[in-house]
């Protein structure tokens, strides 16, 4: 493909990726796997120009753009040599209008400019326009981060968590024996300090409370040095189905998962009541945090999501101090930069609660109320809001 006809291409696919925002479909990962296997032509130096323009495009546009052809145009106003590939050629895109490439770039959607944490909110900016990076958590159960660097020779160690490595961007670990073993896993380094600041302890009884597909459930267990009991719940059935193969990889044999029906988890949940160590609850948010990520989450939040979400986090908190025995410990996260999800949530529980604000075990970040918050710009992590109480022994 000629430049400019990676230009195109990425026109094509953000056309695809808004209209899908639009109308709650694929994500955008999903559309650029999709828009290649229909393209055998492409090579992957082809499909990896393609896919960074398509992503600088979206990091840089806090609406959801007109067209993919709009988006793109604001991203070569910063860009001379990305304007020159509007060229006219025969599989490029058509010259651009004296005006068309004006638009200024906004990071957040104008209504959420407001929430945002007054705290973090400038300085996150232009962290917020470049690309994640790609972090291992290294599973304890199976080596050391020693081994992983052996392994790995293109990775360093992570910063801040003493299990983390970083690799290039593009490496494909799942090709690795590293994965393929079970001693690395894929997690941002934020994860990981969130896994520590649960101070999960072998022979405990756990409950990961947002399971998910089991990213944090795995890192409690090495925690727990696979001794006690580890129950990983979560509504989302497809999600849940995909934990037991990472288990068996990480050598994980102390995790019960559980499917829970929505508003119904408190029933679901009667028989931990009063009986946990530990309750970590990485709750449902605006995912505001993981931007940079996967920015394209931005054009789907609306107001009312937003107040849905803030009202099922306000609900789990609550169930989760049900479950707690006396001295256990409540874990609450978002991956979130909103103070309505993050500081606010946790002083209005704090207030309504018995249970006693604890500091935050973690050495990154820094701190907001009664929690604290680690976040790309000064931690080079995703964005994370944590707060911990313990029950009154």
């Amino acid at each position: 493909m000629t430049p400019s006809a990676r230009a195109q291409a990425a026109i094509e696919l953000l056309d695809q990726i808004i209209d899908a925002a639009r109308g709650g479909g694929a994500a955008a990962d999903n559309l650029i796997t999709r828009y290649f296997k229909e393209r055998r032509y492409a090579g992957s130096g082809d499909r990896r120009a393609v896919r960074e323009l398509v992503y600088r495009a979206i990091r840089r546009a806090g609406e959801v753009p007109v067209s993919g052809r709009a988006a793109l145009a604001g991203l070569a106003s910063d860009d001379e040599a990305l304007a020159a590939l509007f060229d006219g050629s025969p599989h490029g895109p058509a010259v651009l209008a004296e005006d068309e490439a004006m638009a200024s770039a906004a990071l957040f959607p104008a209504w959420l400019e407001p929430l945002l944490d007054p705290a973090i909110a400038e300085v996150e900016r232009p962290a917020m326009l470049e690309r994640a990076p790609l972090d291992l958590r290294v599973n304890r159960l199976r080596g050391t981060r020693e081994d992983a660097l052996v392994l790995l020779p293109e990775a360093v160690p992570t910063p801040h968590s003493p299990i983390g490595v970083r690799l290039p961007e593009g490496f494909r670990v799942d090709q690795h024996e590293a994965w393929q073993s079970g001693l690395v896993e894929v997690q941002d380094e934020g994860s990981q300090l969130l896994a520590f600041a649960c101070a999960a302890k072998a022979g405990e009884l756990a409950l990961d409370l947002c399971a998910g597909a089991g990213g944090k459930t795995l890192a409690l267990a090495a925690e727990m040095a696979n001794e006690g009991s580890l129950i990983a719940a979560d509504t989302d059935r497809g999600r849940l189905s995909r934990m037991p193969p990472r288990l068996t990889r990480a050598g994980v044999s102390i995790v019960t998962p559980r499917l829970l029906n929505p508003g119904q988890e408190r029933e679901a949940l009667a028989d931990l009541a009063g009986a946990c160590d530990l309750v970590l609850i990485d709750a449902p948010c605006s995912g505001s945090g993981t931007w940079r990520r996967n920015p394209e989450t931005r054009w789907r939040l609306t107001p009312e999501r937003l107040n849905r979400l803030v009202a099922l986090q306000a609900s789990l908190l609550d169930i989760g101090a049900e479950l707690l025995k006396p001295g256990g410990r409540l874990v609450y996260a978002v991956c979130s930069l909103l103070a309505r999800e993050g500081r606010e949530q946790a002083a209005a529980f704090t207030a309504r609660s018995a249970l006693e604000a604890q500091p935050v075990a973690m050495d990154a970040g820094r701190e907001a109320g009664t929690g604290r918050v680690i976040s790309p710009a000064p931690d080079g992590t995703d964005g994370f809001f944590v707060a911990c109480w313990s029950a009154p022994c």
